[in-house]
């Protein structure tokens, strides 16, 4: 009797801790901007591979049509983290007095690429022709590309906002935009069925491999609150980011999430989004992206040492 009651005592006590890790998992929400793409799939990949639930967290994932659109979701504190919010329109959005923070690049370098359709005339943004040039929202990391590669190109089509790459791609082939903007794995299967041309890349633009365009960020409040939580989501992500360029099974849940296979989510990986364009304590293109968002209007003049040590509150794991 003595060891049945052992045995019940040991099986209790088991459920009871298991029970209160359940019960001390935290809760994050999360806006994602572009949905699907490598870089914005980490939290999602992280998750499914239970790297969150590691250091007791829960991510709720809410999609958004952008970078400008997540950025707003973060300013109200609807949400308490953005992924892939435009630095050029974080820094404006600063500058104007929002309470928003910088907690983690999330992209160094540009995997986005402008394509047009397969039969169209368009050999290059140079082309005078040209009419219409689609980004995802006002204020995102691609309103910031495409302002960019069309002063680089020496373009005067007018840019629209078009949202994420899905509906960016109706549009094209149906020829009410010329040029659309995508972010792998999207586009890369559609350039192997020759249903599109790429015409240009983000990458094209001089400098790009080391300018930080997206970064991670928080509300100033959120930050003050909730300190050790977004600690630990910062070092589940880092984890994760690893394990991507890592582990084959990463490969095999991005698939599911982008809807693809793991061969195009290898060429995606290797191709598109090298290892340090994620590395999330980067913060070397803050300076460069300053300069962009001055040249675009995003903010008068360059933001102050101690503005930018406000905003810039970079957490290492």
């Amino acid at each position: 009797m003595f060891r049945l009651f052992l045995k019940g005592f040991a099986f209790a006590a088991a459920y009871l801790v298991s029970f209160g890790a359940v019960q001390a998992e935290t809760t994050l929400k999360l806006a994602v901007g572009a949905p699907g793409s490598w870089e914005t799939s980490i939290p999602e990949i992280g998750q499914r591979a239970g790297i969150f639930q590691k250091h007791g967290l829960k991510l709720e994932l809410l999609q958004s049509q952008g970078g400008g659109e997540t950025l707003q979701a973060v300013i109200s504190g609807s949400v308490d983290i953005g992924i892939g919010t435009g630095l050029p329109g974080t820094l404006g959005a600063f500058a104007k007095g929002a309470p928003i923070r910088i907690i983690a690049n999330e992209c160094t370098g540009a995997s986005e690429f402008w394509y047009v359709a397969a039969d169209s005339k368009f050999q290059s943004l140079k082309d005078p022709d040209i009419k219409t040039m689609a980004f995802s929202t006002n204020g995102s990391s691609t309103h910031g590309l495409a302002q960019g590669l069309a002063a680089h190109f020496g373009s005067k089509a007018k840019l629209v906002a078009t949202g994420g790459p899905v509906p960016t791609l109706t549009l094209v082939m149906s020829k009410q935009i010329d040029v659309g903007w995508t972010s792998p794995p999207l586009g890369v299967k559609e350039i192997d069925d020759k249903k599109i041309r790429l015409i240009a890349k983000g990458s094209d633009l001089p400098g790009m491999d080391n300018q930080t365009i997206r970064v991670i960020t928080t509300n100033a409040d959120t930050l003050k609150n909730r300190a050790a939580d977004i600690d630990a989501f910062l070092k589940a992500y880092a984890e994760t980011v690893e394990f991507l360029y890592s582990d084959p099974k990463a490969l095999e849940i991005y698939a599911a999430i982008g809807k693809t296979t793991p061969e195009i989510a290898k060429r995606v990986r290797d191709e598109f989004v090298p290892k340090k364009f994620l590395l999330p304590n980067r913060t070397d293109g803050i300076n460069a992206g300053m300069k962009e968002a001055i040249e675009f209007k995003y903010i008068p003049a360059a933001l102050s040492a101690d503005q930018l040590k406000e905003l810039v509150q970079i957490r290492t794991p």
